[in-house]
Order: C-alpha cells, then sequence, then structure tokens
C-alpha cells in the first residue's frame, strides 16, 4: 500500500481491498450520509469492496490520485477517507472527505485535507481545487474555510444548496516564493 503524506496523528494512504470492512463501517452511521448525496450506496461488505475496486483504485491507475484512506496513527484504524477526485461532472478535481462519527469534532477532518492540499502543492500539478458543500452542514463549511477556500458559488440540487469553495495551489505557490 502507497503512503501518501503523513500528520502527527494521521496517516494518508491509498486504500486497498483489506479496507473493506472499515469503509463499510465509516459509512453506514447515517449521520455521515446526511449530505454527500449517496445514502444506501454502502450498505455491505461486497458494496465496500466495490467501490474500493471499481472506483479507487481504477482512479490511482487513471489519474495517479483519488480518495485517500484516513488512518489512525496510534491504532492503525481506518476512519474515513480524504483527498481528490477528478470530478468530471465539474472537469475540475475536487477535494472531499468522510470520517466516522466517532472521529468528528477533534480537528482531524481539517488537519487530512491540510495535508492533501500540502502535499498536492509539492507534487502534483493541480492549479485550482473545489469543494462542494451542502449549505446547512457548518461542520464541513469550517473545515473548507480553515483550508484557506473560498465561497465561488451555489447551486441546486435536488432540495438542497450546495455552496461550492476553490482555492488555487499555484497561487499559493507563487506567493511563496515571490
Amino acid at each position: 500500500m502507497k503512503v501518501i503524506t503523513e500528520t502527527p496523528r494521521l496517516i494518508i494512504r491509498e486504500f486497498t481491498l483489506a479496507d473493506a470492512p472499515a469503509v463499510l463501517h465509516f459509512n453506514t452511521p447515517k449521520e455521515v450520509n446526511r449530505y454527500t448525496g449517496d445514502a444506501g450506496v454502502c450498505t455491505t461488505l461486497t458494496d465496500a469492496e466495490n467501490i474500493i475496486r471499481n472506483i479507487w483504485l481504477v482512479e490511482y491507475q487513471q489519474y495517479g490520485f483519488g480518495r485517500w484512506a484516513v488512518v489512525v496513527k496510534d491504532t492503525n484504524t481506518v476512519i474515513g477517507f480524504c483527498g481528490f477526485k477528478n470530478e468530471t461532472r465539474i472537469n475540475a478535481v475536487d477535494i472531499g472527505y468522510r470520517l466516522h462519527p466517532d472521529y468528528w469534532g477533534i480537528g482531524l477532518a481539517t488537519e487530512a485535507n491540510q495535508a492533501c492540499i500540502d502535499y498536492a502543492k509539492k507534487h502534483m500539478d493541480l492549479d485550482t481545487v473545489y469543494a462542494d458543500v451542502v449549505d446547512a452542514n457548518q461542520g464541513s463549511i469550517n473545515v473548507v474555510i480553515k483550508l484557506g477556500m473560498t465561497y465561488h458559488s451555489q447551486y441546486q440540487e435536488g432540495e438542497c444548496n450546495v455552496n461550492r469553495y476553490v482555492i488555487s495551489l499555484k497561487a499559493n505557490k507563487s506567493a511563496k516564493n515571490g
């Protein structure tokens, strides 16, 4: 398994099929999928295996990145995902995350995604990254703002208003070097 980056508390790495029980575990709580639009997509171990095999492993091969496993160093427990997705519906790269609720509210989402942004600035050829957050999801709005993302626009998806945030990785590079 390929380790992408580490933080003081976390290892960010590629998923393997052995992570299927953890993927099922962090997708099962209904509050996890409250704002994602994919409730009910991962309800069995087979569903979790198919997500890993048919989405994440394919994206690693096709793009060199995808959603990565968030692993707590102290326990070696996979608690969710973070990282980038080549989002074909917007023809751009999206950053996102999902963590089991037992790990909410202690800064891990910000820590994991900041590590992804730092990694992208050094190792990936990304100019702009977006994040879409349902406007009622204040926790995730707080995370993207802490990451330095700024409000871009809003659109309607079903019954939800979705805020789009953006960060320019190239501008940050030139600001550091200039």
